[in-house]
């Protein structure tokens, strides 16, 4: 019993001491694992290593001649990266050192050319020692399948990741450098007044210093190399086209935007044609001329630039040359009437002038829309203008056929039409006329001389002629007619002697309508107020004892019939209008002549008679000859305001009437 306890306990104890040998084996099994993963991890890189002297021999003597043609230029292309990366400092601020600047942004691009030209063929030699190395077993598969990841990698990233964007923020800040000197130095350049008679216009010097513009050189020359010249040249155009603009707006151009809805004929913005004409001569002469010039300098022929012609095109067209254009283009739309001819003569004028301007600035292939829009109004313009030459005679003659004027005056017709044909044979307006009838009809296939122009305007004039004559037998009242015609003699005369058109019309021409004048002035004369002294006739008034009540009775009558003849005619004829001072001068002059006299002494003889003191005597004694004769002074003096039109017949709805109320100097045809 004693015995089986004690094998018991021997087995017992031999069982724990088991037990604490797993215990300390299962604690060094597990200190093991990390060492052996460890050791797992290190075998391919050992085995890698060790892979050589397991190599055929030949392959591990020729890969050392691949291995260093591989790495030589490698190492190369490594030291200038590194390079690279060292200039960044320098390429912070052009401002302060630009010449500096472009030096090593130079060197920069030469750096990149330099790896671009070599990166590929050291990545192409790494990737042949790949290779050689994979094909050979000589390196272990998962080393250089690494490899092969990492030199493609390098090949999708490609030359422009080679700088880390270096050279893009460099050519920004040149891009920012560019536009700041452009905008520090463009300044909104003043209008100048127009050259006096005999001087010539002065043209604007260079809007940019001449460093300013050796700087913008220098930095083209650096972007147009990075391929940044379209960029170049938006900064460019951007910047000058606003300094133009500023320029122009300081000159309050919004007329320019006025529609052909916004103003019923040409004289409404008549000013506007005037102000629109020196700002356009101001605008090519000054601003585009010298836009022209810099775009010129700035964009020299020496960097190899076709592009400074294109760069002012856009400048042009942006500040504002396509509104001078198109604001010709609406005057041509505007109602027709003859003041309407002489603008367009005007804006003709302005662009003949500027023809070799507009050639030189605008003759380029880039400026093709300008060309086309100024083609087009400078045909409007002359086919607008002798459109309404060719159509005045007819014009005229539809006048015919309107009543005359009720106070006997001078049409407004024959006023403008006078006025208005002298100012086309005129110095100002003769040759441009006649040069736009010269082109339209060469536009025709049709030869024109000189003679045409003086033809119709003397074929007008004889139509005026022929249009007083048809008002004259308007009137019932025939003394009215006689104050008509006097008038308008007179003004023929008057106004067409010693002018271009008076000469052509000839002395005997003239003459003939001074002839006229005196022959109806006689006339108007003689049917009228010369009747007047015949009533106060002196028979039967011989004053003897016992016929004074008589004689008395007699110069009552007289006076009375005299009186009522004297205010029926003033009445009338005080309505009645001579509107050449001269002229209706002498006329009452003419009357009181006739009249006054014979009442003074008419008065002094016979007034006696009639003064009494019943207070009768005014009736009969009316007027003194002072009052007589201050009245018939004051006849056919023009009324402070008149109104009254000529009505003209449509033709082609292209014409209005002509109006009475103009001003004589600038009458109109609406």
């Amino acid at each position: 019993m004693e015995q089986g306890t004690e094998h018991l306990l021997s087995a017992r104890k031999s069982l724990l001491t088991n037990l604490e040998k797993s215990k300390a084996l299962g604690l060094c099994i597990q200190e093991a694992g990390p060492r052996l993963a460890e050791i797992n991890q290190r075998l391919p890189s050992l085995e890698a290593i060790i892979r050589p002297i397991r190599a055929p021999k030949d392959a591990l003597s020729a890969v050392a001649g691949h291995i260093n043609r591989a790495v030589v230029p490698a190492t190369a292309v490594l030291k200038v990266f590194e390079a690279i990366h060292g200039l960044e400092k320098s390429l912070y601020d052009p401002q302060s050192d630009l010449s500096g600047y472009l030096g090593v942004l130079k060197r920069l691009e030469e750096a990149l050319s330099f790896l671009g030209e070599n990166c590929d063929m050291a990545i192409q030699w790494l990737a042949d020692i790949v290779e050689y190395l994979e094909d050979h077993r000589v390196a272990d598969g998962r080393f250089t399948s690494s490899l092969k990841e990492e030199l493609s990698r390098l090949r999708k990233l490609g030359n422009s990741g080679l700088d880390g964007g270096l050279l893009k923020v460099a050519l920004d800040r040149l891009e920012n450098e560019f536009r700041r000197l452009l905008m520090e130095h463009s300044i909104p350049l003043p209008m100048s007044d127009p050259p006096l008679p005999g001087e010539r216009a002065c043209i604007a010097p260079s809007p940019l210093p001449v460093f300013v513009i050796q700087r913008l050189q220098a930095i083209l020359v650096r972007l147009i190399a990075n391929n940044r010249l379209e960029n170049c040249i938006s900064i460019y155009v951007e910047v000058r086209s606003s300094n133009v603009r500023a320029s122009l707006q300081a000159l309050n151009l919004d007329y320019l935007e006025i529609s052909v809805s916004e103003f019923n004929d040409v004289l409404s913005i008549e000013s506007h044609i005037a102000q629109w004409g020196r700002h356009l001569e101001f605008a090519v002469k000054h601003l585009f001329e010298a836009e022209y010039k810099l775009c010129n300098d700035v964009f020299d022929a020496r960097l190899g630039l076709d592009v400074w012609m294109s760069c002012f095109a856009k400048i042009a067209a942006q500040a504002g040359i396509l509104a001078f254009l198109k604001f010709g283009k609406t005057v041509t739309e505007s109602k027709k009437d003859p003041i309407k001819l002489l603008k367009l003569l005007d804006v003709f004028s302005l662009l003949n002038k500027l023809r070799l301007d507009f050639n030189r600035l605008f003759g380029g292939a880039a400026c093709a829309e300008i060309q086309n829009l100024t083609r087009d109004l400078i045909k409007r313009v002359i086919v607008g203008a002798c459109e309404i030459f060719w159509e005045l005679l007819l014009q005229v003659e539809l006048q015919r056929q309107t009543s005359p004027p009720l106070d006997g005056s001078v049409p407004k017709l024959v006023i403008f039409i006078t006025d208005y044909s002298n100012k086309l044979l005129g110095d100002d307006y003769k040759q441009i006329l006649t040069q736009a009838l010269a082109i339209e009809r060469s536009w025709k296939h049709e030869k024109y001389h000189e003679q045409l122009l003086i033809d119709e305007l003397l074929n007008i004039i004889n139509s005026v002629e022929l249009n007083i004559e048809t008002w004259s037998k308007g009137y019932q009242d025939p003394i009215l007619s006689y104050l008509f015609l006097m008038n308008n003699h007179w003004h023929l005369y008057k106004q067409l002697k010693g002018t271009k058109l008076g000469i052509l019309l000839g002395d005997v021409w003239l003459q003939k309508h001074e002839h006229n004048k005196d022959f109806y002035s006689d006339a108007l004369l003689k049917e009228s107020w010369s009747k007047l002294p015949a009533l106060l006739s002196r028979e039967g008034l011989i004053l003897f004892s016992g016929g004074r009540a008589t004689a008395r009775d007699l110069v009552k009558q007289r006076l009375k019939a005299f009186n009522e003849a004297f205010d029926e005619m003033y009445q009338k004829q005080s309505n009645w209008v001579i509107l050449d001072k001269d002229l209706r001068e002498k006329v009452c002059q003419r009357i009181v002549q006739a009249i006054v006299p014979v009442y003074r002494s008419y008065m002094q003889n016979y007034g006696p008679l009639v003064e009494q003191k019943d207070g009768s005597a005014s009736k009969y004694a009316k007027y003194t000859v002072q009052a007589l004769e201050k009245m018939l002074s004051s006849l056919f003096l023009p009324r402070p305001v008149r109104h009254g039109s000529f009505k003209v017949r449509r033709t082609s709805g292209r014409f209005n009437s002509i109006s009475n109320g103009q001003d004589p100097s600038s009458p109109s045809m609406k």
